[in-house]
C-alpha cells in the first residue's frame, strides 16, 4: 500500500487540525479534487485509488508516532490523545469515474475528521497514476537532475541559503520521496551552514530526524468565512484565532488567499509585529517580497526581524534568484515542492483538492494567480470580491 502512516502527511494539517479541536470542533466542510492539467485521463485508475484509500481508512496512529508528536512545542496532550482514538472514516469520502475520462473526489463530513484526507489522497492519485504510466522509471534520469540541484545549492555565496521540502502531495513516489530526503540532508547538511532546513512531512521527520515544518494552509482562512462573525473580517478572525491558539508560536501567516491587496489591509501593524512573517504562494514572488518589506516599513517594523517564505511552484534557479533579491532585507526561506519530488522528465500532475463549502455555504481562494482559484458558487465569488474590494482579473 502506498501509504502506510498517517503521519505520512504534512505538518500544517495537524497543526490546523489542533486549532479545528479547539476552536471549531462542530464545523462541517466539502472538499473537491481538479486535476489543472488538460487532457490527463484518470477514470481507469479509479478501483486501485478506491482501494489504496480504503487501507489508508484503515491505519490508526502508534504509539511512537503519538511520542514525537507529543515532544513538538506547539502539539498539546489532549490533541494526540483525541489522535490516539482516530482513524479516517470511508463514509466521508467518494470516488468516481467521470464520462470524460476525469475523476471525481468527493469528502464531506466533520473538519476535525475530514482534515487528514487532502495530502495521502494526493499522495495516492499521483503514485497510482504514474506507477500505470511509467512501469520502469528513469530514476537515472531523476538522481542526475536531483545532483545538478545540490551543485547549485552548494556555490559558495549560498551558504545560508535555507530550503525545504515541500512536495508530498505531488510526489512521485513515496519511495523516491524518501530518497530524495536522505540525499538533501547528507549533501546539503542540517547543520551550520544549513541549506537543507527540514521537510513538511511529518513522517519523514521522525524517521530521518529532519525539523517539521509547516503553520497553516489555505482551508483554514476559507473556512473563517463561514466561521467568522462577519465576512470582511474573516481573514482577520483568522489570524486572530491562530494566536488565541497558538500565543505566539507558528506565526507564519498566508498571504494570498484572497490576494496581497486584502492581505497587506487586515495585515495591520499589531499582526505585523506579532507573526514572525508571511509566506507567498500565488502570484508573482518578487513583486510580493517588495511589498511585504515596504508593509513592514510603513508599520514600523524591522524587515529584517521577520521571515518571508516562498512557497510558489520553485525550481532551484528561481529559488536561488530570489535569494540574491532580498537577502540581507529580510530573513528567507525556501519551500520547494514538485520540482524536488517529481521531476525525472515526466509531466507532474497538477492536482489539488480544496475546501469550497464549511457549514453548508460557499468558500473560495481569491488567488494572486486567477488559476488558482477554486470555488464552485460564482454568485458567491463575485460577492466576495465585492466585499474584498477585489478587481476582476483580466
Amino acid at each position: 500500500m502506498i501509504i502506510t502512516s498517517l503521519l505520512d502527511t504534512d505538518l500544517y494539517k495537524f497543526t490546523m487540525m489542533q486549532a479545528v479541536l479547539h476552536q471549531f470542533p462542530g464545523a462541517q466542510v466539502s472538499y473537491k479534487f481538479k486535476c489543472r492539467n488538460p487532457g490527463i485521463e484518470l477514470a481507469h485508475l479509479v478501483q486501485e485509488i478506491r482501494t489504496e484509500i480504503r487501507s489508508l481508512c484503515s491505519l490508526h496512529f502508534q504509539e511512537a508516532e503519538l511520542k514525537w508528536l507529543r515532544q513538538l512545542r506547539f502539539i498539546k496532550s489532549d490533541f494526540v490523545d483525541f489522535l490516539e482514538l482516530f482513524k479516517l472514516n470511508e463514509k466521508y469520502i467518494q470516488v468516481n469515474a467521470l464520462p470524460d475520462g476525469q475523476i471525481d473526489i468527493a469528502i464531506n463530513g466533520p473538519w476535525l475528521h475530514t482534515i487528514l484526507f487532502e495530502i495521502p489522497v494526493l499522495a495516492i492519485v499521483n503514485e497510482v497514476y504514474f506507477r500505470n504510466k511509467y512501469k520502469v522509471p528513469d530514476f537515472i534520469e531523476g538522481r542526475r537532475r536531483l545532483v545538478e540541484k545540490i551543485v547549485q545549492l552548494q556555490a559558495q555565496d549560498l551558504s545560508d541559503i535555507k530550503i525545504a521540502d515541500y512536495g508530498t502531495r505531488r510526489r512521485f513516489s513515496k519511495s523516491w520521496h524518501e530518497e530524495i530526503l536522505r540525499v538533501l540532508s547528507s549533501k546539503l547538511g542540517t547543520g551550520l551552514p544549513m541549506r537543507f532546513a527540514g521537510t513538511s512531512n511529518a513522517l519523514f521527520a521522525m524517521k530521518l530526524g529532519l525539523t517539521p515544518l509547516g503553520t497553516m494552509a489555505h482551508e483554514y482562512l476559507q473556512a473563517c468565512q463561514a466561521l467568522g462573525p462577519r465576512l470582511r473580517d474573516s481573514q482577520v478572525f483568522g489570524f486572530e484565532t491562530w494566536a488565541r491558539e497558538y500565543r505566539g508560536d507558528l506565526g507564519i501567516a498566508l498571504s494570498d488567499v484572497y490576494g496581497i491587496e486584502p492581505f497587506l489591509r487586515d495585515f495591520d501593524m499589531y499582526f505585523c509585529k506579532l507573526f514572525d512573517g508571511a509566506r507567498h504562494d500565488s502570484g508573482d514572488p518578487f513583486t510580493w517580497g517588495e511589498r511585504m518589506i515596504e508593509h513592514y516599513k510603513k508599520n514600523r517594523v524591522d524587515p529584517l526581524t521577520k521571515t518571508l517564505i516562498f512557497s510558489d511552484g520553485l525550481t532551484v534557479p528561481r529559488t536561488i534568484e530570489l535569494y540574491h533579491r532580498f537577502v540581507g532585507r529580510c530573513q528567507l526561506a525556501f519551500g520547494i515542492g514538485t520540482n524536488l519530488t517529481n521531476d525525472l522528465g515526466y509531466e507532474p500532475l497538477q492536482i489539488v483538492i480544496k475546501m469550497v463549502e464549511c457549514n453548508g455555504q460557499p468558500v473560495a481562494k481569491l488567488s494572486d494567480s486567477p488559476s488558482k482559484n477554486m470555488c464552485e458558487d460564482q454568485k458567491y465569488l463575485a460577492y466576495l470580491r465585492q466585499v474584498f474590494d477585489i478587481a476582476q482579473p483580466n
